[in-house]
């Protein structure tokens, strides 16, 4: 008799082996409809199976759908099984590499003689779809290593082959089949192709196979899949609004920045672009000065000998930017950390002098490689509103109470109030007694729960010489960016020999806390431009207020107002253009200025302004006084 326990704890008796669909069928016609695999075991040792898995004993067993997340990971998986099935369908020279699940989607390799079109695509995706209405059987088998390198040789699949011939000898490999197209794989997949119906095909991108630049290039195409008409719907609106505010092409036409082939991976910022730099900037800086934080400048090349010290140059320099001079090799700082211990190493430091908070705006250059570079969000060369705090174990607690209290009213201010909390723990190797990684994991835990946060646990994820919290915000379309961090340190602070007087008389080696709440500026401001769609608030927009003239008669009374408007610390332009105001206006609405001010005759009479605010909202004719007060509400509640 096999005794089968399901997730609510009842138990479902048979006298024989069962499949998890029979044991599906057994609970109800409608589960055993919508049956995708099977869970089975518990805690870590559960593990994912077919819906044609035999279970031979005892054993807990959750029935997995596409309501679960395992489910959606599942048609996922299988659908770029499908996808590879047509591609050797419509494209037989084609060889298959591998094709994975990523967030939202999926892709697979090919190489193919020619590269695919536009065309090809549509082509792809609807041969997908007649393959999923034929609701052919998925059957898994298994064959000896050495077979299935022979079976796919045969047919010409070098690639795959070179895979399985990368798994040890003697091991037996899985392979899935769908009517004429078998694949290698793990598994599991769903039962059918008839379960895969909610998928689209998005781009072709250019890919090595293994990774690895030395080798041929092939075609990668990428795809999402869902479970439902309308999740895949939702994700495309999604993605077409994350189009519509990419950073990238407002970066363009607002005339903010760009990015030049002369230097890969940094940042050319335009006027307009620097002075939204500058406003969040100068906003930083006010935190800085406002919550205790002394600001410093560290040098930007130091020497090889201090990276050493720190582990970087073992653990980190291929990521280091190198150079030479008088025989001696220097690194362009990747990181502001060791420059701040430095400057508290000068001079004695005493435990009343504790915590000793350090700011900077630190430029740090880091070598990505190419494919990764993406806009501003990510860059060879950057920024960081980076600070360290030195302090006691017993001033971990209230450093990071305030510290997630004040990177609140920052997001806040930027227009972010959705924010998610994660504590990384110790990772298996690291340094430092048990006690002290107990005493840091408990008070930054404590510090989110004093806050009110909600949190995760990320086991495992903190670095080796301490844990930290991830702080992560969603923007307007529901995308998640990590940018804050509050980071413990044990080590650095001791590996460079820095050092306090404790009450005792004797030398302690300060706790470090690493933290940034904007984490690199680039990054943030990118991050900004499509939160707001480029469409920046009153506060950060590089242009507050255009003013406009219907006629030349108004000239004079435009060159008033924008004196007037800039003693009051605005950023104003005159158009005084001899263009229809309708031209102008249209003209300024699309660079998404906060307020179009027009000045006809009947203004200029009054001293007053027909104020257009954007979004084409038209406010009326209000007196100049009127709309200082009103800018002036909307800078001050940052809006």
């Amino acid at each position: 008799m096999i005794t089968i326990t399901l997730p609510d704890g009842s138990k479902r008796e048979f006298p024989q082996p069962v499949t998890v669909a029979e044991v599906a069928a057994s609970i109800g016609t409608g589960l055993a409809k919508a049956a995708l695999g099977g869970r089975v075991g518990q805690g870590e040792a559960a593990r994912l199976v077919d819906t044609s898995h035999r279970i031979d004993s005892d054993q807990a067993l959750a029935i997995v759908t596409d309501k679960d997340v395992d489910g959606l990971e599942m048609i996922r998986h299988s659908t770029a099984h499908l996808l590879a099935y047509a591609v050797k369908e419509l494209f037989p020279e084609a060889q298959v590499t591998i094709g994975p699940v990523i967030e939202n989607g999926f892709y697979y390799d090919f190489a193919y003689k020619r590269p695919f079109t536009p065309e090809d695509l549509a082509a792809i995706e609807k041969r997908m779809a007649d393959l999923a209405k034929k609701d052919e059987p998925v059957v898994r088998r298994v064959l000896p290593r050495d077979e299935a390198v022979a079976l796919f040789l045969a047919q010409g699949e070098k690639y795959k082959a070179e895979i399985i011939a990368s798994i040890p000898a003697g091991q037996d490999v899985s392979l899935y089949r769908e009517g004429g197209f078998e694949d290698l794989c793990r598994g599991p997949h769903v039962p059918s192709t008839g379960k895969l119906r909610h998928f689209k095909l998005m781009k072709v991108a250019g890919a090595y196979w293994r990774g690895d630049q030395k080798n041929e290039q092939l075609q990668r195409i990428y795809g999402t899949a869902w479970a439902t008409k309308d999740d895949l719907a939702n994700h495309l609106r999604m993605i077409e609004e994350a189009e519509k505010r990419d950073h990238r092409k407002l970066g363009r036409e607002l005339d903010l920045f760009h990015i030049d082939d002369h230097a890969p991976g940094l940042v050319f910022w335009h006027p307009k672009g620097w002075t939204v730099w500058q406003g969040v900037e100068q906003y930083m800086r006010a935190v800085y000065r406002d919550n205790g934080y002394q600001e410093v400048k560290g040098p930007q090349l130091l020497d090889q000998g201090l990276w050493e010290k720190t582990g970087h140059w073992d653990k980190y320099r291929d990521n280091m930017f190198t150079t030479e001079s008088e025989k001696r090799d220097y690194a362009l700082k990747p990181m502001n950390c060791p420059g701040h211990i430095l400057i508290f190493k000068q001079g004695i430091k005493s435990y009343r002098d504790l915590p000793l908070r350090y700011g900077e705006f630190g430029q740090c250059h880091r070598n990505e490689p190419t494919g990764g570079l993406h806009g501003i969000m990510r860059v060879r060369g950057f920024t960081q509103d980076d600070a360290h705090i030195f302090c006691t174990e017993d001033m971990i607690l209230g450093e990071c109470v305030a510290y997630t209290s004040l990177l609140q009213k920052v997001y806040a201010d930027f227009g972010f109030t959705d924010i998610l909390y994660k504590v990384a723990t110790r990772p298996a190797q690291r340094i430092g007694s048990d006690e002290i990684w107990d005493k840091a994991e408990a008070a930054l835990i404590e510090s989110l729960k004093l806050s009110g946060c909600d949190y995760v646990i990320a086991p495992g994820d903190g670095a080796f010489y301490g844990p930290k919290i991830e702080y992560t915000l969603k923007d307007a379309i529901g995308r998640e960016w990590q940018c804050g961090t509050m980071q413990v340190d044990f080590s650095m602070a001791e590996r460079l020999g820095a050092e306090y007087v404790a009450e005792d008389s004797g030398r302690r080696h300060p706790v470090m806390l690493h933290r940034a709440i904007v984490g690199s500026l680039e990054r943030f401001i990118g991050i900004l431009i499509e939160q707001h769609a480029g469409a920046l608030p009153a506060w950060l927009a590089p242009v507050q207020v255009v003013i406009a003239n219907i006629t030349d008669a108004q000239h004079d009374y435009v060159a008033e107002v924008v004196k007037t408007l800039q003693k009051q610390g605005l950023r104003v332009q005159a158009d005084l253009r001899n263009e229809k105001i309708t031209y102008k206006i249209r003209e300024h609405s699309l660079q998404k200025v906060p307020y179009i001010l027009v000045a006809g005759d009947k203004e200029k009479a009054s001293g007053a302004v027909a104020v257009r605010a954007r979004g084409n909202l038209d406010m009326g004719v209000m007196p100049l006084d009127d709309f200082i007060r009103k800018i002036a509400d909307d800078i001050a509640r940052k809006v």
